[in-house]
Order: C-alpha cells, then structure tokens, then sequence
C-alpha cells in the first residue's frame, strides 16, 4: 500500500510539472508576434543601397506577392525559382496590369541559400525579387510572417522553395478569391459608388490542398507513419476545429486584409503555425476555401517522425495560450 501511494504521488508530482512546464512555456511566447528579432531590410546588390521596407498596413503597390521561405535550399531553390519567375514573366507579358514581386526569406542557412537568392535579385532587379535575411534559424512559421507582414502585393501567396506544387495552381487559388470577392463586392449597397473597393480588402484565405491524394499516400507509405499522422490530425482537429482536411500544404494564399490580421498574431514559429491560422481565420471569421492543387514530394524534405513531437508540443501550448487568454489576439491592425 505504501509504495502504491509513493508510486501515485510520483505521478502526480510529474503530471503537474508537466502541467507548469506548458503553462510557463505559453507564457513565455505570449508576445511571439510582437517579436522581430533582425530588422527587415532590402539591398540592392547591383548597388548596395538598401531599399525602403513596405509593411503589410500600407496600402498594396503590387498585385501580387510569392512569399518563399528558404533554410539550407541552395539546391532546390534555383529550379523552383526559375520556374516561378518563367511563369510570372510570361503572365506578365500577356497582361501588362499583372505586377508580382517574389520575397525570399533566408532562415539562418549554412550553405549557399543567400548567394543563390542573391544571384536571382540581380537577375531580375530587387523591384521584383527580394531578399530577407533572418540571421539564425527561427522556423518556417516565422520565415514566412516576416515575408507576408514585409510584402507589397493585393494577394500574397506562401509556397515552398522545393516547388512540390505546380506554381500555375495559383491561379486556381485566385479565382477563387476572384470569385468571393465579386460576390462581396455585388452585395455592398454603396460597393457600386466605392472606386477605391479593392480585393485587397475583403478578407479571404485560400489554402492549396492534397487531401485528394491521401488515399493513395495511405496505400504507398509505410503503417507506422500512417498511425502517426492520423494521430496528429485527430489532435489537430482538436485543436482547430473541423473544417480544412490538408492544414499543412505549403501552398496558401491570402488577401492583404487577411494578411494583416492573420500574421499580426501568429506565434507558432515552426511547423504547427498551419494550424493557428486556421484558428485565427475562425476567430476572424475570415472565409476558408480548400482548393485541390498538383503536387509531388521532392527530395530533401525538412519534415521527418522527429518532428511529430515538436508538432504535438506547439499545438498544446497554441490551445493552452490561446483558451487560457494568454495569447490575446488584436484586431487593431
């Protein structure tokens, strides 16, 4: 009897350390958002004079924005790059009123990312392709909330520099927001007698999805990473609520209103700040569309089983922070 209840206050003992761990760790990101860490600053490298950093509140001066966060991807970058940038000229070419601009941000690599994204800047001018350099490595979370609150265009799309997605299916997120903003626009009374009514202004999310390919995924990969990832998207679903069946593609798009609101609060840094958009869209009662992209995994991938746990621990510290009125969300932007 004796040691059952040492074995129980044990237990109990832990439990509650863990408990204060979750507490003091949501505690301690409460202001992740406020964070910046390196000043954003662009750079002409034709010139080496920095170049005026925009900020998600002013007005959009592109139509446009491709937001690509890069950790160590000096060799899957260029081939994505080049056929992003291909597409985007030859859009350009057709419609003269189609204006883009592509931000690369560098997470902290150790290899040659930054030459790489460099060598792009110069090729195409830094009007078109920029570059932010994040020191260390901080996340893809908050790689690409530096480059959404630091981007110019009406619509701002967040994709991965592996190219995993085909770079035309933006054009399937577009029309969506095309056709959302149309309905909005026809049912405002004074939309008629609004000339400066924007699509930038009505809040929309867009979010690419793979979810028409799970079932073949399900037969092709192996039963324990299946137990796993079912697992995580219980747990997601949990933390989340219903709605969206594919949280983690890469591949989103946003209006600058919904930008503005989204990643002015986002604290997850890592791979779990998927899912606090999706809880932060909720919150806001920004609209989510899943769209069916093309997608193929490429070598070299970030994502492996280890970094299930680290997913699972910002997830509970997001539904801890956010429940518990630790992370307050603001709406003053």
């Amino acid at each position: 009897m004796e040691y059952m209840c040492l074995l129980a206050t044990f237990f109990v003992i832990v439990v509650l350390g863990f408990v204060s761990v979750i507490f003091f760790e949501a505690y301690r990101r409460r202001n992740n958002h406020e964070h910046v860490a390196v000043p954003a600053i662009f750079e002409d490298p034709n010139s080496l004079k920095q170049v005026p950093c925009p900020h998600i509140v002013d007005p959009a001066a592109k139509y446009i924005s491709l937001i690509i966060p890069a950790f160590n991807e000096e060799h899957r970058l260029p081939g994505a790059l080049d056929e992003t940038m291909n597409y985007l000229q030859q859009r350009s070419a057709k419609d003269p009123s189609f204006s883009y601009e592509v931000v690369i941000i560098d997470d902290g690599s150790a290899d040659g990312t930054k030459r790489v994204a460099f060598e792009f800047v110069k090729k195409y001018t830094v009007d078109m392709v920029r570059v932010i350099l994040l020191g260390r490595n901080h996340g893809k979370g908050e790689a690409i909330r530096k480059g959404m609150l630091h981007s110019r265009g009406e619509l701002l799309l967040m994709l991965d520099a592996d190219g995993a997605t085909k770079i035309t299916d933006l054009e399937k997120l577009e029309n969506q927001i095309h056709a959302v903003a149309k309905k909005e626009f026809n049912s405002r009374d004074s939309a008629a007698s609004d000339p400066s009514f924007r699509i930038s202004d009505i809040p929309v999310a867009v979010f690419g999805s793979r979810a028409h390919l799970e079932e073949k995924a399900l037969a092709s990969r192996k039963w324990y990473r299946n137990f796993l990832m079912k697992g995580f998207h219980l747990v997601v679903l949990l933390a989340s609520g219903p709605g969206v069946r594919d949280t983690q593609c890469g591949f989103k798009m946003f209006t600058r209103a919904a930008a503005r609101k989204l990643f002015s609060n986002v604290r997850l840094k890592r791979w779990c700040f998927d899912v606090e958009l999706v809880f932060l869209c909720k919150c806001f009662r920004i609209p989510i569309f899943e769209i069916s992209v093309n997608w193929c995994e490429i070598p070299g991938s970030k994502v492996n089983l280890l970094s299930i746990p680290n997913m699972l621990w910002e997830l509970v510290l997001m539904s801890v922070g956010y429940r518990t009125g630790m992370w307050r969300i603001s709406n003053s932007t």
